[in-house]
């Protein structure tokens, strides 16, 4: 018998990660979807997460046996100025996914972020203590409560996802385009969608529950945009590092690095290479 499967939001992750569920239906796998702006399947339930009674019917009616939210306001800037949409999207929408999985039984995996915690040390490993220094973390870390209130449910972390959005795609759009790239010191653990979506799928068949960290080597944003810059064959040069950058409203933690050892001892794959992610940029 078949395993339904339910995505939540259609960004990089979520595209992924319907992109590989459909590859698998010779394995008896089946998925339905969401999206918020446009179909990019064209099969899929248009849903704004934050009207809670239609997410918690749309959950109730698929009746899936595995459910991924990976729907997120991820724009930490955003998040400060719009903080009733945050809080909204990032951790009352999860309270609303946890009360209709209850009643349907799902497997439950909640996808989060390493800005839960300050950045002072990094490597954080997934029984640390959180202690976010801006709205999108607290958002995030409240979500990831809702989502571990319900026993079956597994909250994935991550870090600095990307795919055709993402800084490794914005360094590569600047130097193709002549102009120079500050790149900023901070440390964090950069993963691309297409393997955070196939670790997060292996993950689901293990039916893990807790928390796991999925996310790439660690790395600082300049060091990463040197990296990039070679691999598309493009001069490193314009590249350099600053401590601050420009424009940015919310805090960000310096070191948000997370350790992977768990993960990479449960899954028997690289997911984590930066090598192997960079494969992934879309630019």
């Amino acid at each position: 018998m078949g395993e339904r499967y339910l995505v939540l939001g259609t960004g990089q992750l979520g595209s992924e990660l319907v992109g590989l569920l459909r590859g698998e239906r010779e394995k008896g796998k089946d998925v339905a979807y969401t999206y918020h702006g446009s179909d990019p399947f064209g099969f899929g339930q248009q849903l704004d997460v934050t009207n809670f009674e239609l997410l918690e019917d749309l959950i109730i009616k698929v009746s899936p046996d595995v459910i991924i939210n990976a729907v997120a306001m991820t724009n930490v800037d955003a998040c400060e100025s719009d903080r009733a949409r945050a809080l909204k999207v990032n951790a009352e929408a999860v309270k609303h996914v946890a009360r209709a999985v209850r009643v349907v039984g799902s497997y439950m995996i909640h996808v989060s972020t390493d800005y839960v915690f300050d950045g002072t040390k990094g490597l954080y490993r997934e029984d640390e203590e959180p202690n976010p220094i801006n709205y999108y973390g607290l958002t995030k870390l409240l979500g990831e409560a809702y989502a571990l209130s319900y026993d079956d449910s597994l909250v994935v972390r991550t870090s600095g996802v990307f795919r055709d959005k993402g800084f490794p795609s914005f360094v590569v759009r600047q130097l193709r385009q002549g102009r120079a790239v500050k790149a900023y010191a901070g440390f964090y653990s950069p993963i691309s969608a297409r393997k955070l979506a196939e670790a997060i799928l292996a993950l689901a068949e293990l039916r893990k529950t807790g928390i796991i960290n999925v996310a790439g080597e660690r790395v600082s944003r300049y060091q990463l945009a040197v990296e990039v810059a070679k691999a598309f064959g493009l001069d490193p040069s314009p590249v350099t590092e600053v401590k601050e950058v420009e424009g940015w409203v919310a805090k960000r933690p310096y070191d948000s690095s997370l350790d992977i050892s768990r993960a990479r001892a449960l899954l028997n794959f690289d997911f984590y290479s930066l090598r192997e992610n960079l494969r992934h940029a879309v630019v």
